[in-house]
């Protein structure tokens, strides 16, 4: 029999250590020479980015010894890390972003310490090289399709004067280049060109020729099969489709009403791969929930693969067999192998929950305004042994993902489950500018950040409110990065929520915008309108201008190192609320960046947001927890 106790106040066999702890990062996991290759991200060791191989059966072993951390900085996401070929491993080393070579297990730097960062490796071996995407830093920063001779490290130019450069790909027989380049104030989510040129006996590009894409047409992986047949991904037709180049004529291979491509926030991100000519394993995103699927190359034929996921962030095949990153509503995230239907994990999941305590996701389809629709996931309550009172209702926890060009998905994750195993409902919205549903969806946001995704979060506590779900009284917005900026806009503009937690979030967008790195430059081009003619619309959005209308206690949380969302941000906004006496909080965390990876970092963030909900909404949680941090507008606490 369930005791009822106040929410809130539910003990949990999730703590703050384990939580934090099982926030391991998967990433590139890749099939090479019959053997599986990844990238863990370890809270424990401190972040550290491990490369992994597995044979597929018993053999696990790391292949990056510490204090080595295999992390490209280009577009300051990275990306594109490693490659394999041939059974030689090459990867970019975190804190030099120097590429280096494993000989014999021991690594051996190849390019030269300075201000270049590299990713999106590609071995061109018989011309004893890699090709990749060059970031220079001596000046303004310089992007650019290179080679670095695998002999000396040197470095040449092979395709420049465009702002950005992704996803070269070799023809298998080498003699030609395939690759996708676009400008500012474009996206790669809203149009990239699919560039290909010969090869001359140079090694050098001849005659380059757009083959697809515009400012218009977003070009995602182009890839070429075992017999020489290039491939891409387009969102020409409404949804990322996978295209096939023969000769003259592109076509289809299945026009489907669904995704199969992702935001290019990353580069060496891969939603397809060749099982052989004619087969290709891939990703296919329909309502927001993924599959992978089965296609001919010849016929356009689909089957889906039954692999339990539901949520996959990577994927790639060759030979007869596919590696992907992905987990399901009772499945944490982890990498797994496939061939055929039969699928096993390459490293168990790191973090499991008895079903008692397991709280699934609801997919919820809501109307918003404009007649429009937007899109979230809802997780009930739930624990084994504890239920809520009657009369009470739960307090609810609305979730921002960042991007804002990005989706939430519905893998069984530590973060959601450590809440509602206390008695929290948490709600994870997709609003309008996710991905998962469509190029019109992911489009919609153009010019309405900081309207139609605040719109999308108030209108989920209303539904959920409606429903008898949640207390509407006792709701919390919570973002990071650009969810972080949704939290404070509905803190500001509307007064709805009783709470905020912001991780790394913008407060003032003139500066975000044009304060950043390049890659997110002129995002706000797209987000809000044309800078500088649009500033008046950036102040007017912006909620530092605004905090004066903020009257509910806010959180924050702030890594000293981040290059994305400067740390100014948030001690302008801490300013503003203290110099009003509302009640605002901040940790801030010397060794993070833009998104925290430590374990000491994850559980003093969670440890002070779930004291902060006690203390604004009035229960008492089992949980021993340091004091809250001294209000105070910057530095440490």
């Amino acid at each position: 029999m369930k005791r009822a106790a106040p929410c809130g106040s539910w003990p949990s066999p999730l703590s703050v250590a384990a939580a934090a702890g099982a926030q391991l990062r998967y990433s590139q996991p890749q099939v090479a020479g019959g053997d599986y290759y990844w990238i863990e991200s370890r809270p424990q060791e401190d972040g550290r980015a491990v490369l992994v191989r597995s044979d597929g059966e018993r053999d696990i072993r790391d292949l990056t010894p510490a204090p080595l951390s295999v992390r490209s900085r280009v577009h300051e996401y990275g990306g594109g890390a490693y490659a394999v070929a041939e059974g030689q491993v090459y990867f970019c080393n975190d804190a030099d972003q120097c590429i280096y070579i494993l000989r014999d297990g021991t690594p051996a730097r190849l390019t030269p310490p300075g201000m270049r960062r590299y990713g999106d490796l590609l071995p061109d071996l018989p011309r004893r090289r890699l090709i990749c995407v060059c970031e220079d830093h001596a000046g303004a920063p310089d992007n650019f399709l290179a080679t670095i001779s695998l002999d000396d490290g040197g470095l040449v130019k092979l395709a420049a004067g465009r702002d950005f450069y992704s996803s070269p790909a070799l023809s298998p027989d080498g003699r030609e280049l395939a690759w996708l380049a676009w400008d500012q104030p474009q996206m790669p989510w809203d149009g990239t060109e699919l560039w290909i040129a010969a090869i001359g006996a140079d090694g050098r590009l001849q005659e380059p020729r757009r083959l697809a894409g515009s400012a218009d047409e977003s070009v995602f992986q182009p890839r070429y099969s075992p017999d020489g047949v290039l491939h891409y991904v387009s969102d020409r037709s409404g949804y990322w489709n996978i295209y096939r180049c023969e000769g003259n004529t592109t076509r289809p291979l299945a026009r489907d009403a669904a995704d199969y491509g992702y935001a290019q926030w990353n580069l060496g991100m891969s939603s397809y791969g060749f099982l052989s000519a004619q087969e290709i394993a891939a990703v296919r995103i329909a309502g927001g929930r993924a599959k992978a699927v089965y296609m001919d190359t010849t016929t356009g034929a689909c089957s889906f693969l039954m692999t339990g996921c539901s949520h996959i962030e990577h994927l790639d095949a060759d030979q007869g067999r596919y590696t992907l990153v992905g987990g399901g509503p009772e499945t944490a995230i982890t990498v797994l192998q496939g061939e055929g239907q039969t699928v096993r994990p390459l490293r168990e999941p790191g973090f499991r929950l008895d079903a008692g305590y397991l709280s699934r996701a609801e997919a919820l389809d809501f109307p918003t305004t404009g007649g429009e629709r937007a899109k979230a996931w809802y997780y009930p309550p739930m624990n084994a042994e504890h239920s809520v009172p009657v009369g009470e209702l739960p307090p609810l926890i609305v979730r921002c993902h960042g991007g804002p060009t990005s989706m939430n998905g519905d893998a069984l994750d530590p973060r959601i489950q450590f809440w509602t195993s206390r008695g929290f409902a948490v709600a994870d919205v997709n609003y309008r500018g996710s991905t998962g549903y469509g190029r019109a969806y992911r489009r919609s946001l153009a010019g309405q950040w900081g309207v139609k995704d605040v719109e999308d979060c108030i209108q989920t506590l209303a539904h959920l409110s409606a429903r008898a779900l949640a207390d509407p009284k006792r709701a919390a917005i919570s973002g990071s990065s650009a969810g972080g900026y949704t939290a404070l806009a509905a803190l500001a503009f509307h007064d709805v929520f009783r709470a905020g937690a912001v991780y790394y979030g913008i407060g003032e967008l003139v500066s975000a915008m044009t304060d950043t790195h390049k890659f997110e430059a002129r995002y706000g081009d797209s987000l809000l309108g044309p800078w500088p003619a649009a500033k008046a619309l950036y102040n007017a959005r912006s909620p530092l201008y605004a905090a004066d209308r903020i009257k509910a206690p806010v959180i924050f949380f702030q890594g000293l190192k981040d290059k994305v969302v400067l740390p100014e941000q948030t001690f302008g906004m801490l300013a503003a609320l203290h110099a009003r006496k509302i009640p605002a909080y901040c940790l801030t965390f010397p060794e993070e960046g833009h998104g925290f990876r430590r374990a000491d970092s994850l559980e003093r963030a969670l440890s002070a947001e779930l004291a902060f909900y006690a203390r604004v909404f009035g229960f008492t949680p089992v949980d021993t927890l340091p004091p809250l941090p001294m209000e105070r507008a910057g530095g440490s606490a």
